[in-house]
C-alpha cells in the first residue's frame, strides 16, 4: 500500500475519501514521480565514481592506485590477510587498508577490505555527531546464518616472485585465487579458467578519510549583508581552488527535495569491478521492473541512460523496463554461460548502484580455434560500509542456489495455508463484511484460504486496536473464518502514530526505543497516521517490547488464525528524502541510517516473525509475514510482493521475471498482486491475470481503495467460472506446489524456475523469461500476458514430449510450438518422464483438504520412464523438523512396467518414531487414482494391474486393481487409468502394469 496522491499527508476524513474515489474513476492514474527518488548524478557518490570510471576509460595509461604489500601477506586456516596501500597524491602518506581473504568449506570465497584509521576508530566526526566512526560491519549479522566455515584444505602455493599470490581452494583444490600485486586484483579460477575477475578496469576506489578542510569565507565590507549572488560567487571561487579530479561538492553535505544530509563521517564510498569473462547473461540483483537477463546500462543500443540501483523505497506506480529502485535489495548476481553459472554477493546495506556494460569481441579468422564470446564488466558502488564480497564458481545455477542459502539461510517452510489463495484489498470495510465475502465465496464455491485487513481496520490508524464502530466483534469474525479452516491477515507497520492517549506509543518514547535523529533525538516523521515515530528493530530491547505487543491479551481480538503483513518498511515516510528516513538518522549502536537502510525493513520483519512465534506459550506454529522491504535473508521469515503494480497488461507482464528473479536470488517465496493494485482491470485482464496468478509462489488479489471491488464472484459469466477453475487448478496441484516449497526450504531451489536453471545447456533459452517451470514436477506454464491473445508459443528447450495438462495433446522437438490458449484454456504443459502428485476433490479451503486421496499423474519420457516426489506434513507445525512428515519417491521403470513408492530419506530413530507417529495419524489417506500419460498400445484390452503394499496384512498385500487404457487421436497420447489401487500415500508399494 503506497501513496497515490501529493507529498502532503492529510487527515483522512469521509468527505476527502469520497471525492478521492469520484475522482479516481474519471482521472487517469499517475505515474512514479520521477522528481521523488535520485538519478546517479544526483547521489554524490555514484557520480563521483562513474566520473572515476570514465577518466579511467579515457585514460590510456590509467592505473590503479591499490597496490598489495607483499611483505604483509600472512596465511592460515584458510585466510589470507595482507595490507593494501592506497596511493594519494605526490607527498601524501598512503593510506593501509586491511585485505582479508577467506576461503570457505563450500568452495566460495570472500574478499573484505577496511580501512585501518576507521576501523581502530582513530577519526573525528562532524557536528559532534552520535554516529559510530568505524565503516558499518555489521552487515553479515543480519544475513548471514552459516557457511562460513573455512577450508582446511586452502592452501597458499610457494611465492614465484612474478607478483602474484595463489590460493588453491575448493573440492580437489579445482579453484584458485589468483591475487595480482600491482595494481591490485584477484581472479577467481576454476579448472584453471579464469571466472570472475576483481579490478580487472582499474575502478576499486575506497574512499579513505580525511578531515576536512573549512574554506575560509568570502569577505565583505563593514554593513554589507552576504546576499545569495555573493554565496554563489564564493561556491564558485572554493571549486576552482579544488584539485583537479576530485569534486567535494557533496562530501561532507548534499542536499536532495529539500532535505539536506549532514554527512557527519565525510565521503566514504566503496567501489569495485568485477568482470565475467566469457559470459553473455547476468541475473539477479532485485528488485526492479526489468527482464531477467540484465540489460546493459552505458552504451549499446537499448541499454539503460542509469545504473541499477538498490535502494528500498516506496515508489507506487513504478514503471516497467526500467533499473529503477523498488522495495527490497538483495546484492546477488549470477552469470550464466553453457556449461557454467557464477555469482557474486555483494554484502552491503548502503544505498548501492551498480552499472552493466557488455564487451563483445569477434572471432579471429587467422587464429584457429579462437571463437567470438561476450564478457560482461560490471561496476558495483555502495555508499558506505566494507567491501564485502562472496566469490560463488559453481558450475552449476544449482549450486549456486545451495551455497548462497547455505550463507544467507533457506526459504522457510510455511504452513499449508500461505500456499493457496489469499483475498485482499484495501480496505474491507467491517468485520460483517469480511464475514459476507467469506460467505460468498462459499456460496459460489470458490476456493480460498485467507482475507486481508488494510490500515482501515484499526482506530485512527493506530496498530493493535480494532475500530470499535466498524471492527465491532472481531471474535466472531475469526470464529467464523475458523470454521472453513480459513485465516485472517492484518496490516501492522513500523511506525507508530504519535497521539495521546496511546500505550504503545507512550511504551516507544519511554523506553527509548525509536530510531533516532541525527541530533540524538526521537525522530519524527510523517506516514499514514500523521505524526510518527519508527520503532528501531536493531535494538534487541525494542524486538522485545515488539513481540510483548502481540500476545493474545495485549493484541485483544486476534487470535490463533491471525497472522501479520508488514508493509511500508522500507521504510516509507511521506515527508522525508525520497520518502523515506533522512540517512544521518541513527539506529542503536550509533549506526547511521545509511549504512543500515537496506536492512531496515528485513529486521522488522524478523523481529514480527519472532512475535508471532511467541504469541502463546506452547503455541508452535509456523507463522507467516508478509513484508514489502526485503533484504537477503529475508526469505527465512517472510513472503513478499512485488508492491503497488498497476492494471494493465505491462505489468500482468513484467511480474513474471519479476517473481522467476526473486527465486533464483533465493527468496522464491514471491508473487504480485493479482489484477493490479493500482486502477480498474478489464474483465479479461482480470481473467487472465489469475491464471497467471496461480503461478505465484505466493498468490494474492488485491486491489486500491479508490478501486472497484473485484472478487472473483462479482465478475460475472463466464469470467467468474473461468476464474474458479484456475483457482481449483492451484489447489488440485497444491501437493506438487508444497513438495517444491519443501525443496526450496532444504536446497535453496527456486520454486518456479526460468528456462536456463532447468535447461543449463540450452543457450537459445537463456533469455527466456514468460514461461516457467513449478519446481522438479515437470510442469511448464506459459501465462498468456497479451490482450485478445487466443494462443502462445510456448518454447521446448529439449527432446523430450511435452503434453497438454488437460487433453494430452503432445508436443515435441526443441523450438517453439504453438498451443492454444483461447480465455477459458490455460496453457499448461507436462514434461515426460516425471510423476505429478495432486489431489483432485474441489474443497472450500486447503485446511479441508487434509485427509483427501492422492491423484498421481505418470507421463512418459520417450524412453517410456518417469519419476517424481511427494513431500506432506501437519501443514502448521514444526513438528516435521523432528521427522513428522511423509516424504515418498515415486518411479516407473519402463524395462520392467513397474511404479514404485519408496522413502525418499533415510531417518534415523527418533526421527523414525515421529515419522511413524504421523503416517499413523495419515493411514487412512491413499492414492485413490494413478493416470498414465503415454501409455504403450500394449495394455490395450489389458484390465487389471498387480498391487503389492509393504506393512498390509499377508493376505492384503498382493491384489489386483482395475486399469482402464485409452486410445489418443491425432496429436493427442494414449492413456490409462488405474482406479483405487487401495495403496497409503505414506507407505511403499508396487504396482505391477507387466
Amino acid at each position: 500500500m503506497a501513496r497515490s496522491r501529493g507529498d502532503s499527508v492529510p487527515r483522512w476524513t469521509a468527505v476527502f475519501l469520497l471525492w478521492t474515489t469520484l475522482c479516481c474513476l474519471f482521472v487517469p492514474a499517475v505515474m512514479v514521480k520521477h522528481e521523488n527518488f535520485k538519478t546517479c548524478d544526483q547521489s554524490g557518490f555514484c557520480k563521483r565514481n562513474r566520473q572515476f570510471a570514465d577518466t579511467a576509460a579515457a585514460t590510456t595509461s590509467w592505473t590503479s592506485p591499490y597496490t598489495l604489500d607483499p611483505t604483509t601477506i600472512s596465511f592460515k586456516n584458510g585466510e589470507l590477510h595482507a595490507t593494501v596501500l592506497k596511493t594519494l597524491k605526490e607527498g601524501e602518506e598512503k593510506v593501509k587498508l586491511l585485505l582479508t581473504v577467506t576461503f570457505l568449506e563450500s568452495g566460495v570465497a570472500r574478499v573484505t577490505l577496511d580501512e585501518e584509521k576507521r576501523q581502530k576508530g582513530d577519526i573525528t566526526l562532524r557536528h559532534d555527531s552520535k554516529a559510530r566512526k568505524e565503516r558499518y560491519n555489521e552487515a553479515g549479522k543480519w544475513a548471514l546464518v552459516g557457511g562460513l566455515k573455512t577450508a582446511e584444505g586452502a592452501a597458499l602455493s610457494e611465492t614465484t616472485g612474478d607478483g602474484y599470490t595463489k590460493v588453491f581452494y575448493g573440492e580437489g583444490s579445482k579453484h584458485q585465487a589468483v591475487i595480482r600485486h600491482a595494481p591490485f586484483g584477484i581472479e577467481f579460477q576454476r579448472d584453471g579458467e579464469t571466472q570472475v575477475k576483481f579490478n580487472e578496469r582499474g575502478l576499486l576506489n575506497l574512499e579513505h578519510w580525511r578531515p576536512k578542510i573549512e574554506k575560509p569565507a568570502e569577505e565583505t565590507k563593514e554593513g554589507e549583508e552576504e546576499s545569495k549572488e555573493g554565496e554563489e560567487e564564493n561556491k564558485e571561487e572554493v571549486k576552482k581552488e579544488e584539485p583537479a579530479g576530485e569534486d567535494e561538492s557533496t562530501w561532507w553535505e548534499e542536499t536532495f527535495g529539500g532535505n539536506t544530509d549532514s554527512k557527519p563521517r565525510g565521503p566514504e564510498a566503496v567501489a569495485l569491478d568485477i568482470s565475467f569473462p566469457g559470459y553473455d547473461h547476468v541475473f539477479g540483483i532485485p528488485e526492479h521492473a526489468t527482464r531477467l537477463s540484465l540489460k546493459t546500462t552505458r552504451g549499446g543500443d537499448g541499454a539503460y541512460s542509469e545504473p541499477y540501483r538498490l535502494y528500498n523505497a516506496d515508489v507506487f506506480e513504478y514503471e516497467m523496463d526500467s533499473p529503477m529502485t523498488l522495495y527490497g535489495a538483495i546484492p546477488f548476481m549470477q552469470a550464466h554461460r553453457k556449461g557454467s553459472t557464477v555469482g557474486i554477493f555483494w554484502l552491503n546495506a548502503a544505498e548501492t548502484w551498480i552499472d552493466v556494460v557488455k564487451s563483445k569481441s569477434s572471432a579471429n579468422p587467422l587464429s584457429l580455434g579462437t571463437k567470438s564470446h561476450t564478457d560482461t564488466q560490471t561496476h558495483w558502488i555502495s555508499e558506505s560500509g566494507l567491501l564485502d564480497v562472496f566469490v560463488f564458481l559453481g558450475p552449476t545455477p544449482q549450486d549456486l542456489a545451495r551455497t548462497y542459502g547455505e550463507l544467507t539461510g533457506y526459504t522457510a517452510m510455511p504452513q499449508s495455508f500461505a500456499i493457496a489463495y489469499h483475498q485482499c484489498r484495501w480496505n474491507y470495510v467491517t468485520d460483517e463484511d469480511v464475514k459476507d465475502v467469506d460467505r460468498k465465496f462459499d456460496k459460489f464455491k470458490i476456493p480460498y484460504d485467507v482475507i486481508w485487513l488494510d490500515i482501515e481496520y484499526t482506530q485512527e490508524k493506530k496498530y493493535f486496536t480494532w475500530d470499535p464502530l466498524t471492527f465491532v466483534n472481531p471474535d466472531a469474525m475469526h470464529k467464523q473464518l475458523a470454521n472453513s479452516e480459513r485465516k485472517l491477515v492484518a496490516i501492522i507497520d513500523p511506525h507508530i502514530k504519535n497521539t495521546n492517549d496511546y500505550p504503545v506509543i507512550d511504551e516507544l518514547k519511554k523506553k527509548d526505543l525509536a530510531v533516532k535523529n541525527k541530533d540524538n533525538n526521537q525522530y519524527e516523521g510523517w506516514c499514514w497516521p500523521g505524526s510518527s515515530m519508527w520503532i528501531d528493530c536493531f535494538n534487541p530491547a525494542a524486538i522485545s517490547w515488539w513481540k510483548e505487543l502481540f500476545k493474545y491479551d495485549k493484541f485483544k481480538g486476534t487470535a490463533p488464525n491471525t497472522f501479520i503483513w508488514n508493509d511500508m518498511n522500507e521504510p516509507s515516510v511521506f515527508n522525508g528524502p525520497e520518502t523515506t528516513m533522512p540517512k544521518d538518522n541513527i539506529h542503536f549502536g550509533g549506526w547511521e541510517h545509511r549504512d543500515v537502510h537496506n536492512i531496515n525493513g528485513m529486521t522488522f520483519h524478523n523481529a514480527t516473525y519472532q512475535a508471532i512465534s511467541e504469541r502463546k506459550k506452547g503455541e508452535l506454529r509456523r507463522p507467516f509475514v508478509l513484508t514489502r522491504a526485503f533484504y537477503s535473508g529475508s526469505q527465512r521469515s517472510a513472503a513478499m510482493w512485488t508492491g503497488d503494480n498497476l492494471a494493465e497488461w505491462s505489468h500482468l507482464e513484467a511480474s513474471i521475471p519479476m517473481v522467476l528473479n526473486q527465486g533464483i536470488s533465493g527468496f522464491p517465496f514471491s508473487g504480485a498482486d493479482v489484477g493490479g493494485f493500482f486502477g480498474n482491470p478489464s474483465k479479461e485482464l482480470l481473467t487472465r491475470w489469475y491464471q497467471a496468478g496461480i503461478y505465484y509462489p505466493f498468490f494474492r488479489g488485491h486491489a486500491h481503495i479508490d478501486t472497484r471491488r473485484r472478487e472473483p464472484y462479482l465478475a460475472g459469466a463466464p469470467y467468474t467460472e473461468i476464474i474458479t477453475q484456475a483457482l481449483r487448478l492451484r489447489y488440485q496441484l497444491l501437493p506438487a506446489w508444497y513438495t517444491a516449497f519443501r525443496e526450496a526450504h532444504t536446497s535453496g531451489a527456486p520454486i518456479i524456475r526460468p528456462n536456463f536453471y532447468v535447461h543449463p545447456e540450452d543457450e537459445r533459452g537463456f533469455a527466456i523469461d514468460d514461461q516457467l517451470y513449478i519446481g522438479s514436477t515437470g510442469l511448464l506454464a506459459k501465462p498468456v500476458t497479451k490482450e485478445g491473445a487466443t494462443s502462445v508459443d510456448v518454447y521446448i528447450a529439449d527432446d523430450q514430449p511435452y503434453y497438454d495438462y488437460f487433453d494430452f495433446t503432445t508436443y515435441q522437438g526443441a523450438g517453439t510450438h504453438t498451443v492454444p490458449a483461447p480465455l477459458e484454456k490455460i496453457p499448461l504443459l507436462m514434461r515426460g518422464g516425471h510423476i505429478i502428485p495432486r489431489r483432485d476433490r474441489p474443497r472450500r479451503s486447503s485446511g479441508l483438504m487434509k485427509f483427501d486421496p492422492f491423484t498421481l499423474v505418470v507421463v512418459f519420457d520417450k524412453d517410456g520412464a518417469a519419476k517424481g516426489e511427494v513431500y506432506l506434513d501437519d501443514g502448521e507445525t514444526f513438528d516435521y523438523e523432528a521427522g513428522a512428515y511423509i516424504h515418498r519417491k515415486f518411479a516407473f521403470d519402463a524395462k520392467r512396467s513397474i511404479l514404485t513408492s519408496t522413502n525418499a530419506v533415510p531417518l534415523g530413530a527418533k526421527q523414525k518414531a515421529k515419522q511413524e507417529a504421523y503416517l499413523k495419524s495419515m493411514s487412512k489417506v491413499r492414492v485413490e487414482k494413478v493416470i498414465i500419460v503415454g501409455a504403450p498400445k500394449a495394455w490395450k484390452g489389458k484390465s487389471e494391474v498387480v498391487v503389492m503394499e509393504e506393512g498390509a496384512k499377508e493376505s492384503a498385500r498382493k491384489k489386483t486393481a482395475a486399469i482402464e487404457w485409452h486410445a489418443g487421436s491425432g496429436k493427442t497420447a494414449n492413456w490409462a487409468v488405474v482406479r483405487d489401487p487401495k495403496v497409503g500415500i505414506g507407505r511403499g508399494w508396487k504396482i505391477d502394469f507387466s
